[in-house]
């Protein structure tokens, strides 16, 4: 996140500073204290450390980094590989244990989970975004023989990965994202991890991806007037409602979350959000800059978000229509992976408007505007001059400069 508003330099110093402390079997520390590196058997640490690094690396383009982090990435990768391996055995292919079988062990990095270790599907998505990015940086590196080893031990996963969500939400009759395939728990917040960042919407079964998010909201707008207490780790949803094309929706949330910045002052939020700001209650880390961050994600992906499935970069699939009156919407020099983004998008004279400025890289599946409208967007839309059809309320382009105008 550092890289997407200009501190990419500041994550390859943290970076620097935190890889060392790794274990020499590979294993990556949660945490880091005046003890030392800290061992406790959580399991998305090594997925985290791998992102981290292939992140940077698409931001800044260093190689000299990249050389660096090489060995930790190699180190971590090879981790993952022995703890997914060590539940790949016969006795997780009987009927009990069947979902059980190719994830990473049980482990506490989920916090509910820390009464009991469980097969948290949140540590396998982040252990998945780190065999990607593994596989980025060896391919980036031009160690071809480590990115065919990499790509081939994914692929077993994803396969493994995808087969335990099908025996998990069969064993427990359940129709959603489960958050552990032990109990088939109910937790939205925790499953987000695999849309963003893991960037798999494309591949997990549409049906359970919304039924989970539909339960969410119904359940969020059923609690929103009586609510007592929350953990604001739930603004993650917003980016997800963004990808999932629920502009409105995702409004609604960050307007209820905006409300529970405690102290309001701060413009922060505490671990657990209670109504009442005066009673006495645990609240966790104050501020909390994991929550934090979750909020800027959710705000960037309003004005552009990676899409993985296709490639390309997805422009206003967040601003809402009213926002277009008067001056309208300006993104100046919004950090991505392809350079610096610019676009302004405004109605103007009963048009629609989009400018996006040249400088940038085109992302492999072009630019896509989200028509932000209520109605369908007119037919009579063109791209530079020339005629462009719309898929839906999509409209993709792959030049720069570009200006749209619908009327």
């Amino acid at each position: 996140m550092p890289a997407r508003v200009g501190h990419a330099g500041v994550a390859a110093d943290y970076l620097r500073w935190y890889a060392p402390h790794q274990f020499a079997n590979g294993k990556v520390p949660c945490c880091v204290d005046e003890r030392g590196a800290d061992p406790v058997p959580e399991h998305d640490s090594a997925g985290e450390l791998i992102f981290l690094a292939a992140e940077v690396y698409r931001y800044t383009n260093d190689r000299r980094l990249l050389e660096e982090m090489w060995p930790h990435v190699e180190a971590a990768a090879r981790y993952l590989e022995s703890l997914r391996q060590s539940e790949r055995t016969e006795a997780n292919l009987s009927v009990a244990t069947r979902a059980f079988y190719g994830l990473l062990p049980a482990s506490i990095s989920h916090e509910g989970y820390s009464a009991k270790p469980m097969h948290s599907y949140w540590d396998d998505f982040w252990a998945l975004k780190g065999y990607n990015g593994a596989i980025a940086i060896a391919t980036a590196l031009r160690r071809r023989d480590a990115a065919s080893r990499l790509e081939a031990q994914r692929e077993e996963f994803r396969i493994d990965l995808a087969a335990s969500l099908r025996h998990a939400t069969a064993t427990h009759g359940i129709a959603y994202l489960p958050g552990s395939a032990e109990l088939g728990d109910f937790d939205p917040t925790s499953s987000t991890i695999a849309i963003a960042p893991a960037g798999e919407l494309h591949r997990l079964p549409r049906d359970l991806v919304l039924a989970t998010y539909e339960r969410y909201w119904r359940e969020f707008v059923e609690r929103r007037a009586v609510w007592e207490d929350y953990t604001p780790y739930e603004i993650r949803t917003v980016g997800t409602f963004v990808r999932l094309g629920w502009r409105e929706r995702a409004h609604e949330l960050l307007e209820f979350f905006l409300a529970g910045r405690r102290p309001a002052s701060w413009n922060q939020w505490p671990e657990v959000v209670g109504r009442d700001p005066r009673q006495p209650r645990f609240v966790g880390d104050l501020p909390h800059g994991w929550v934090a961050s979750d909020f800027i994600r959710a705000v960037l992906d309003l004005f552009a978000y990676e899409r993985e499935g296709d490639q390309a970069l997805v422009l206003a699939g967040g601003v809402p229509a009213e926002w277009l009156e008067g001056s309208g919407v300006t993104v100046k020099d919004l950090r991505t992976p392809y350079g610096l983004l610019r676009y302004s998008l405004k109605k103007e004279g009963g048009r629609i408007i989009l400018q996006v400025a040249g400088g940038s890289r085109v992302p492999p599946g072009g630019l896509v505007f989200v028509w932000p409208g209520q109605q369908p967007p007119s037919p009579d839309t063109r791209i530079n001059g020339k005629p462009a059809q719309w898929r839906g309320l999509e409209l993709r382009f792959h030049q720069l400069p570009a200006k749209v105008v619908v009327k």
